[in-house]
């Protein structure tokens, strides 16, 4: 079956039908530009092999080639010590190198300047390391970059040294599980600084979801540049989670723009560290609100939750024992009896509020403190404007404090052990 368009006369004149094409390729140019272009910048493969970077060595012998072996011998050993090995022989420590990285070199006729690289294969040198580097690592975590310069803040809008610096970074021996995305395509859409600032748990838990990740860090770096050609003073700034937490903040300085890439491949390795710190501190949790359907619980709560379900079942059976049975031939249907918690029989759940602003944050608190049942709040974190988070002590079941909110004019979606409200 056919079917005929009609087009307005008005629109039958050539003119007007050039121009309207016109437009429309127009805004078609515009939204491939808005992911085209050169954005992304792939990230190296990870290992786990064990490297040491910025052994500096400055070897003189009787040619250029035999400086820059006996430089490189010197780099091994200065690697292995900056590692705590045992005392090794430089025939044994070689056999444990699986590759020199030449950061910076100068050759001349007898002389070997340079920066090195060492990487330790692990399995062979995890005999002498022993457990050294084998600790946990974190949860997938999504890497946002942020570069803050000359009043603007990017991402992945377009490449930039800062996104180069950890897409460039061996991370295979870090504690730190970086999901890096290459920020080619529609992650220059999905990714940017303003996500940073949003706290709705459902804009970033479908942002993890794209990449697989478990929660976020923001590596931010501040750039000013002092005057054309001059030095260049960074201000870096360690944030994690969905509420933008502070972690730490340090500064560099680069003498010119040429050493930028240095400043920042250094900056790198300090952010790693301070994410390694905070994991080792238990900051570096993933955020048990971004995934209301399987909340943690604290192991201690869930048992006098298992207590609780004891002395229900227990009570319960107590009372169908007690009640009077029936002769024979006699069928007594009775009716089933909804017996109340235990007294003192408290559970803790988290609950998500809707707060747009400042009012309807005081007004959603004060409400479910004042709910029937409820022994005590308290506020995990505050959002204006997106969603704030609180832990709320109640007791009963988490459908008859979902009932009760309702009964208090709230929008209740219930999960496991969850609740999300809203006015």
């Amino acid at each position: 079956m056919s079917h005929a368009i009609s087009i307005h006369p008005a629109f039958r004149r050539p003119a007007v039908l050039a121009l309207i094409l016109a437009l429309l390729a127009m805004l078609g140019v515009a939204v491939l530009a808005q992911v085209g272009g050169e954005r992304g910048i792939a990230p190296v493969a990870s290992t786990s092999d064990i490297q040491v970077s910025g052994i500096e060595v400055d070897v003189r012998a009787d040619s250029g080639s035999e400086a820059r072996a006996q430089a490189w011998e010197e780099a091994q050993r200065k690697a292995w010590e900056k590692l705590d090995g045992p005392q090794l022989s430089d025939s044994q420590i070689e056999g444990l190198v699986s590759a020199i990285v030449i950061e910076r070199e100068r050759l001349g006729p007898k002389r070997y300047i340079a920066t090195l690289g060492v990487v330790f294969d692990r399995q062979r040198a995890s005999r002498y390391l022993g457990s050294e580097g084998e600790a946990q690592r974190s949860a997938p975590m999504l890497l946002l970059p942020v570069t803050v310069s000359a009043g603007t803040q990017m991402v992945y809008e377009r490449r930039n040294p800062w996104q180069r610096a950890w897409a460039e970074y061996q991370a295979g021996q870090s504690r730190i599980d970086y999901v890096r995305p290459t920020g080619a395509g529609g992650d220059s859409l999905l990714l940017t600084y303003g996500q940073t600032g949003r706290r709705s748990r459902t804009w970033w838990r479908n942002a993890l979801d794209q990449f697989g990740a478990a929660d976020v860090l923001i590596p931010i770096a501040k750039l000013r540049y002092t005057y054309p050609g001059g030095p260049i003073e960074g201000t870096f700034t360690a944030r994690f989670g969905p509420d933008n937490t502070f972690l730490d903040e340090f500064d560099m300085t680069a003498a010119s723009p040429a050493e930028l890439p240095v400043m920042l491949e250094r900056a790198v390795v300090r952010f790693d560290r301070i994410f390694e710190l905070a994991l080792a501190d238990g900051k570096l949790r993933p955020d048990p609100t971004l995934n209301i359907g399987t909340p943690e619980l604290d192991p201690a709560l869930q048992r006098l939750l298992e207590l609780g379900r004891a002395l229900r079942a227990q009570e319960q059976a107590a009372a169908a024992a007690s009640e009077p049975t029936a002769e024979s031939g006699d069928a007594i249907t009775a009716a089933p009896v909804r017996t109340p918690p235990p007294e003192g029989s408290v559970a803790l759940y988290t609950v998500q509020v809707a707060t747009p602003d400042a009012a309807a944050f005081d007004g959603a608190v004060s409400a479910v403190r004042g709910t029937p049942g409820v022994r005590s709040t308290g506020i995990r974190s505050t959002a204006i404007g997106g969603t704030s988070v609180m832990t709320v002590s109640y007791s009963g079941s988490i459908g008859q404090l979902a009932e009760a909110l309702r009964a208090r004019g709230f929008t209740v979606n219930q999960g496991s052990n969850a609740l999300a409200i809203s006015r």
